[in-house]
């Protein structure tokens, strides 16, 4: 058996007014003993302090202990003492990432066929507009379809203030705002933009539609290899190889910016662009942390060559 003192980290913890405790392992030894099973037994004393809110760190030390480390590679003698500290209510990615694609696809709809609701009239819809409607649906069903059948996270939960933020990008850029801008009379096939222009051509914009389909296909290819990385329930990581990964570390990012870079193009509208912007910053951003952990993580063994998110440049 082994036995661990816990105690709070900085300020009491109002779930475990109990704390400090001594933690005992039945059937334990430092060197099979993780994390998780303190963790376990922290909920076991104390219920409504789950695993997840859980964090939990040496004495004196702001590093997280992985759940899976033991005892004794973390550096916990028998009888030593760890620290945990309340994370907050959490929610699970899954529910994140469905949350943030459901209001696409309910925005879109909404305003293309109400029209009158929001610009005080009938729009006699273009086809630019019919096909951006069915990109962006087509674009999100698929995310939640990822969601639920193919992405592996290796974090189970994240704060719940969360949802609230990484929502907004969602529902006020790629929804409310690009919906509103897109299929407004501006974009209709009455309208002096449309009428006698490119944006009216089909094939003009069905050679959009080719790109942005390779775009939605390839990104989905680099998703379900990601997934083949990384067994179900581990947070094993390898080197990617293939289908785009020979050129940049996350092509996934380049072929979510080659998509929305099309309905920027087709429809030339200042609010694509500037999500367009907004988004693909935001994705070169998480690119590059994560290829700088490609590599430190893989060393000489990564191929030095290849760049984070953009092939050849960046």
């Amino acid at each position: 058996m082994v036995s661990i003192n816990v105690s709070a980290a900085g300020k009491p913890i109002s779930l475990a007014r109990g704390l400090p405790m001594v933690v005992e392992l039945s059937g334990k030894q430092l060197e099979d003993a993780t994390i998780a099973d303190v963790k376990s037994a922290i909920t076991e004393k104390y219920p409504r302090f789950y695993l997840e809110r859980q964090k939990i760190t040496l004495k004196d030390s702001k590093n997280v202990l992985a759940d899976d480390i033991t005892l004794k590679v973390a550096g916990v003698a028998e009888g030593g003492e760890l620290s945990v500290k309340d994370l907050g209510p959490q929610v699970s990615w899954k529910t994140v990432f469905l949350v943030e694609y459901a209001g696409p696809l309910f925005i879109h709809p909404v305003i293309y066929y109400f029209p009158k609701l929001f610009y005080g009239g009938p729009v006699q819809h273009s086809m630019l507009q019919r096909y951006v409607l069915a990109f962006v649906m087509l674009h999100f069903a698929k995310r939640e379809l990822e969601t639920l059948f193919v992405h592996r996270f290796s974090h189970a939960t994240m704060p719940l203030t969360n949802i609230f933020k990484n929502s907004a990008h969602y529902h006020l850029g790629s929804g409310l705002a690009l919906a509103y801008s897109i299929y407004s009379p501006v974009y209709g096939a009455a309208s002096p933009y449309i009428r006698g222009t490119a944006r009216n051509d089909p094939l003009y914009i069905q050679a959009g539609a080719a790109i942005w389909l390779f775009s939605e296909i390839s990104n989905l290819i680099t998703h379900i290899k990601l997934r083949a990385l990384r067994p179900a329930g581990s947070r094993k990581r390898a080197i990617p190889r293939g289908y785009g990964f020979n050129l940049v570390s996350f092509p996934n990012y380049f072929f979510e910016f080659l998509g929305w870079l099309v309905i920027a193009a087709l429809t030339g509208s200042y609010t694509a662009w500037i999500f367009l912007v907004i988004s693909t910053y935001q994705m070169y951003v998480w690119a590059i942390k994560k290829h700088l952990g490609y590599r430190k993580e893989f060393g000489s063994d990564y191929p030095r060559d290849r760049k984070a998110m953009f092939p050849f440049l960046a």
